[in-house]
């Protein structure tokens, strides 16, 4: 079931009329309703896998109590690995398996031994590795004894299996989400507004700015053999806003819907293409991974404690996971490792915490070097994306070697597809739109919020018709 997709827009009343208005509606009442709602949006998906959700919650539930009664400190690590090493077996086993037995077969093959591996090709589980840093969070939490373990199962598999961030986050923390559901939900008109106000703007993010990029950066990377340099770069630049209206547009949406149970979620993203390096970047994209790294990998590595060779290998590490993280192909590795690439000439200069102020521009040298340091980071963010795009790393090369020594920048592309320029035009309104929005808590908000909502329902519809593209990339990882 997508957030984009009728079947969400019937299914999205009813939980929230049965939620607000059951008789006699208590706590448990509300929190059942939100887990019934999540198993069933869950099994729209298949409902085989509800069976797997269900097992990494009892086995993360009762291993956390486990751990919580061990008198012994060798018990308690016991307990915690076993669970850890079982919910990564999982997702290894369905996320990771053929990755790797394909890549030790090519190792092989190049060495004259010739293989027949026997490979699973399992499909992969929608959500799988949110709902299992969900559980991971929780338990590493316990263990550190940062919590108390949750003894109501109901409590607990609501928190692991909500449905606005089951499929494609963010990942919440149970020091943060566990809290609002042991207690009973008051409906407030105002955060009601607010969430329909951002579900609507992520749907603009959706379906107007990612889905329409979609065709034409999809276009350019399936035939970027016979692309110009000119017609390269578009599609480098619609794919970073693909992603980033696909992947943020679904946040505000889940953020949005979890306003109208009365419950808070995480924030995601906050302006990340605004920021002035790629240290500033990674503190706005995907807020809640780049935590969870930080806090569950960075942190126990040693973080920023140690020496400075301990420091670039904790980033190195870092960056790496992230990208296998996102799938199993050495095109995402490559990405990470290019970002890591990125982030460590900041490090070693200790310049990776210089931009972690708000600002504005005026006119002025100081306001022109932001600008460029903007532009400059949006460019070798776009760089980054082009391996997260390409179906391998020889595409990703091949591309970028023919986008800086092909040189010509003719108007190629806007001559093979419709309405080139009009894309073209919209991303520099979306661009300004965020960019007024930047401070603000809910961008469709404010005075004439009658008309911005009219108008992005207008352009949710008329753009949504002509539009094939549907899927959110993230429910791939």
């Amino acid at each position: 079931m997508f957030f984009n997709s009728l079947q969400f827009a019937y299914f999205l009343p009813v939980v929230f009329l049965a939620y607000w208005f059951i008789p006699n509606k208590s706590k448990a009442s509300q929190n059942f309703i939100l887990i019934a709602s999540s198993y069933y949006f869950y099994s729209c998906w298949d409902w085989r896998f509800l069976f797997l959700l269900l097992f990494s919650t009892l086995l993360v539930y009762f291993t956390a109590l486990k751990i919580e009664s061990c008198v012994s400190a060798f018990s308690r690590k016991m307990w915690l690995w076993f669970a850890v090493a079982l919910n990564l077996s999982f997702l290894g086993l369905f996320k990771y398996y053929d990755f790797f037995v394909n890549s030790f077969t090519d190792l092989a093959n190049s060495f004259g031994l010739h293989l027949s591996p026997l490979l699973l090709k399992l499909v992969l589980p929608v959500g799988i590795s949110f709902y299992t840093f969900h559980g991971l969070s929780y338990i590493i939490d316990i263990y550190f004894k940062r919590i108390k373990a949750e003894r109501n199962i109901i409590d607990y598999s609501l928190f692991v299996s909500y449905f606005p961030l089951l499929v494609a986050g963010p990942i919440e923390r149970a020091t943060h989400l566990l809290p609002q559901l042991k207690v009973k939900r008051e409906f407030n008109f105002e955060k009601a507004k607010e969430g329909v106000y951002q579900i609507i703007w992520g749907l603009v993010k959706k379906v107007v700015i990612a889905d329409t990029c979609a065709m034409y950066a999809n276009a350019v990377f399936d035939h970027y053999n016979s692309m110009n340099s000119l017609s390269l770069m578009l599609g480098a630049v619609y794919f970073a806003f693909q992603i980033y209206g696909d992947f943020s547009g679904y946040s505000d949406i889940a953020l949005g819907t979890s306003k109208l149970f009365g419950i808070d979620l995480l924030k995601n993203f906050d302006f990340p293409y605004f920021s002035r390096d790629i240290a500033e970047f990674w503190r706005k994209w995907h807020i809640s991974l780049t935590t969870w790294f930080r806090d569950y990998l960075y942190i126990p590595l040693g973080g920023s404690k140690g020496s400075k060779w301990m420091k670039i290998r904790n980033t190195f590490i870092i960056f790496l996971v992230s990208g296998f993280w996102h799938g199993a192909s050495w095109t995402f590795i490559a990405w990470g490792f290019i970002n890591a690439l990125y982030f460590i000439p900041l490090l070693v200069l200790n310049k990776n915490r210089n931009n972690i102020d708000a600002f504005s521009l005026s006119f002025n040298w100081s306001s022109l070097k932001i600008v460029l340091n903007i532009l400059m980071t949006f460019i070798i963010t776009c760089l980054a994306w082009i391996f997260f795009r390409a179906k391998t790393i020889h595409d990703a090369l091949a591309y970028i070697k023919r986008m800086v020594t092909d040189l010509h920048f003719s108007s190629q592309y806007f001559n093979l597809e419709r309405y080139s320029y009009e894309l073209v035009f919209m991303l520099l309104f979306f661009v300004m739109v965020e960019w007024n929005n930047r401070y603000k808590i809910e961008p469709l908000s404010g005075k004439y919020s009658w008309l911005k909502v009219s108008l992005s329902i207008i352009a949710i519809i008329a753009l949504g018709i002509f539009t094939d593209y549907k899927n959110f990339i993230y429910f791939q990882f």
